[in-house]
């Protein structure tokens, strides 16, 4: 079983990817909604937030976790590996940072723009990360903190979208002729993201090449992946109704039911469906 971690609803774009390319394989996803965004959060509650998301995929049965956030990527995912390498080597955590630097540097003509969240950015992980594969090539970021709240709202259609990304797109400096999609929010902001970027400059959306390494990977590890039946179980740590509603626009399919968690003790555990309280509230 595979597992899929988020801070909300964008790794469902890579869910979408991962279940096209893997279609008999069995998903678990896990969005973090009630916590998102991560994007301006220091990184020790980031690293907290994602320790909870991995034990708690490993409780629900999966033998890989991809961690479908750029945030937790970036800042957290040799922490991750690190900390959930069993002694067999069985279980595996893979970011989504890795394959969108392998992307940007294979496209590139010398000049790579990053779109992301401020803590993604503050890490250096893009940078570092291109560089390994090219030291030639020239890494501009920005950090857009408000594009993702944007998406979340479902606003990307809307002229407060369209005036962000032209600000921001604005920040990358002359020459880049290649901008990543730092954040899986983003891709549904691709129409604004276009039309807002100079012409000759492509964009690129690392979700459909994490599919293809992860499934260069089972190739390359036989028998480390099981096939199933094509199942899906969504987690949420947030509103279940909300994530059903907005995650479709994310997955591009209706999402099945969705069960919620809640931290608790320091670990996020199942959680009864709920009445949000209304009123003053005494514990």
């Amino acid at each position: 079983m595979i597992g899929v971690y988020d801070s909300g609803y964008g790794g469902l774009g890579v869910l979408a990817h991962l279940r096209a390319a893997l279609p008999d394989h069995d998903f678990v996803y896990l969005g973090d909604n009630g916590r998102a965004p991560y994007g301006g959060r220091d990184v020790g509650t980031v690293l907290d937030f994602a320790e909870q998301a991995v034990e708690r995929l490993i409780e629900e049965g999966c033998e890989i976790v991809v961690v479908a956030c750029h945030t937790v990527s970036c800042v957290g995912l040799r922490h991750l590996q690190r900390r959930y390498a069993p002694v067999d080597g069985r279980f595996r955590v893979l970011g989504v940072t890795i394959p969108g630097a392998e992307l940007a540097v294979r496209h590139t003509r010398g000049h790579v723009g990053v779109l992301a969240t401020a803590r993604t950015v503050a890490s250096g992980t893009w940078e570092a990360e291109i560089h390994k594969l090219d030291p030639s090539v020239r890494v501009s970021q920005v950090a857009a903190p408000l594009l993702a709240a944007i998406v979340e709202e479902g606003w990307e259609d809307s002229p407060v979208a369209r005036d962000a990304v032209a600000r921001y797109v604005a920040r990358l400096p002359g020459g880049v002729d290649t901008v990543v999609l730092g954040c899986t929010h983003y891709p549904l902001l691709l129409p604004a993201i276009r039309q807002a970027m100079p012409d000759g400059v492509l964009v690129v959306d690392p979700a459909p090449f994490v599919a293809d390494r992860l499934v260069d990977w089972a190739r390359r590890h036989p028998g480390r992946l099981e096939a199933g039946s094509g199942a899906l179980r969504v987690l949420c740590t947030g509103d279940a109704a909300a994530f059903v509603l907005h995650g479709a626009r994310f997955l591009g399919a209706p999402i099945p039911e969705v069960i919620p968690i809640a931290e608790h003790q320091g670990r996020l555990a199942h959680r009864g469906a709920s009445a949000s309280p209304a009123g003053q509230v005494v514990r």
